[in-house]
């Protein structure tokens, strides 16, 4: 009777604790732990339903052995019904109220939970990262970086290029101008020979050329009869600019050098005579003043050597222009023959006593320059200056010529006056309307009262002008 009583206390505590131990394994309100059956049952809905989007702890499962005596060891063990081990992958979310949940997926797909096993690798967790799939990743990062440096490789690329192609050009700039000095104004050489002085300064060892930019260079030189002095510009090629060497490439360009030679006043007379090349000839005419006020073209007269057909002249008269055209330029540079081997360099030249500007009377040559070994070609274009300053120096109009330009001069400094008068009242009619312009704005800042005063001064004033004016005499 005692061993009945003893087993019955027995089982009754095992049913309670295995009670407790199942419903400790529901964290949520609503779950109840039920039977053996209940439970086997609840694998195959666990794996049937979609799990919620909860993270839930993990229940420890208390693994309790029902109290047994020394005495009763034997009759108890055989007596007692065989303990179901519980998965914790099994017990979790068996049952739920679905009132209590709102917003879940109708279509709900199944899914399998993951099974916990002891040979389990790093591998099979999904929250650890693919090796393989990080590499590639890795991989397609280089080239992503290696192009974000693009744009800054090529700019430090072409500010580098830029910086070269500056001091190369810069150099080459400076050797042609140099090699121009070396071969016309040392010593023995067409400059040295024709004036007494050279350079920008006074003394012996004063620089032969004055450095205005990286790509002009002055040259004078003074000290001869029949004029004050000369002035060389060497306009040279941008090269020490990347974009102009890459324009000049697409569209050329030449080296220039201009001569401008101020003649004395007395030593010049009325002239004004110009030739270039046809084109540049007919913009010369057009463009330039004196030659579209006193000059027009020359056609090639009969009977006499004359220019070569490449070239045009544009002139005040026939015979200044066949008193400027001798036969000896005419052999060296201007002629047909001559001109295709020296004359490759000639631009233009300009000869004018009604030049615009500070010195009237002036002599304008301009040439190409060739690179620095082939200076040779241009002596007889360089002769062409001291020639022309001695012809014209010493040439001197005939009297029917100088009547033609006399009155030709006159009827300009005319017209001259003319535009001089009508910029002065210009100058008069703008001042009067900038002022009135003044007064009416005062004016309109005034308040009324002071434009009513105002309104009856001016009304007196008129007033009392227009009274006859009355003699008071004194009686005697």
């Amino acid at each position: 009777m005692n061993l009945v009583s003893l087993f019955s206390i027995a089982l009754i505590a095992f049913l309670c604790l295995h009670h407790r131990v199942l419903a400790s394994s529901s964290d949520f309100e609503g779950f109840d732990a039920e039977d053996d059956d209940v439970l086997d049952d609840s694998t195959e809905l666990h794996h049937s339903l979609r799990p919620p989007l909860l993270t839930q702890s993990e229940s420890t499962v208390l693994d309790l052995d029902p109290p047994s005596d020394s005495d009763s060891t034997t009759p108890a063990s055989k007596s007692d019904p065989p303990t179901q081990t519980v998965k914790p992958s099994s017990i979790s979310f068996d049952y739920w109220d679905e009132d209590e949940f709102e917003g879940l997926p109708e279509d709900e797909k199944s899914m399998e939970s993951p099974v916990i096993s002891d040979d389990a690798s790093p591998a099979a967790d999904p929250q650890t990262p693919d090796l393989e799939s990080a590499s590639e990743t890795a991989d397609t990062d280089i080239p992503k970086k290696k192009q974000s440096y693009t744009v800054e490789i090529v700019c430090v690329s072409i500010l580098i290029g830029y910086a070269i192609n500056y001091f190369t050009g810069k150099r080459e700039n400076e050797n042609l101008a140099l090699a121009w000095a070396s071969k016309f104004g040392l010593k023995d050489t067409i400059f040295e020979k024709n004036f007494s002085l050279l350079g920008v300064g006074e003394g012996e060892d004063s620089p032969l050329l004055l450095k205005e930019a990286t790509n002009v260079f002055k040259f004078y030189a003074s000290g001869r009869r029949y004029c004050h002095g000369l002035l060389a510009t060497l306009e040279l090629k941008s090269r020490h600019d990347l974009i102009s060497r890459l324009f000049n490439s697409v569209v050329p360009c030449k080296d220039e050098i201009s001569f401008e030679v101020y003649m004395n006043d007395e030593a010049m007379d009325h002239i004004v005579f110009a030739m270039a090349r046809k084109k540049a000839a007919k913009t010369m005419h057009k463009e330039l003043r004196d030659l579209q006020r006193f000059g027009g073209m020359v056609p090639s007269p009969g009977g006499r050597k004359w220019v070569t057909e490449e070239l045009a002249v544009v002139s005040e008269s026939k015979e200044v222009a066949g008193d400027m055209i001798t036969d000896v330029v005419l052999d060296q540079v201007f002629g047909d023959k001559s001109f295709e081997k020296f004359g490759k360099y000639f631009i233009s030249m300009h000869f004018s006593d009604q030049h615009p500007g500070k010195h009237r009377k002036m002599l304008l040559f301009k040439f190409a320059l060739p690179d620095a070994k082939h200076m040779d070609d241009m002596v007889r274009l360089i002769a062409l200056i001291p020639y022309y300053i001695d012809l014209i120096g010493r040439y001197k109009l005939s009297s029917q010529a100088r009547n033609k330009t006399d009155g030709a001069r006159q009827k300009a400094a005319q017209e001259a006056y003319k535009e001089l008068e009508n910029v002065r009242q210009e100058a008069l009619q703008r001042k009067k309307a900038e002022k009135k312009k003044i007064l009416e704005e005062a004016q309109a800042k005034l308040s009324a009262e002071a434009l009513r005063k105002k309104e009856a001064k001016e009304r007196a004033r008129q007033m009392k002008k227009s009274m006859p004016k009355v003699k008071m005499s004194r009686g005697h």
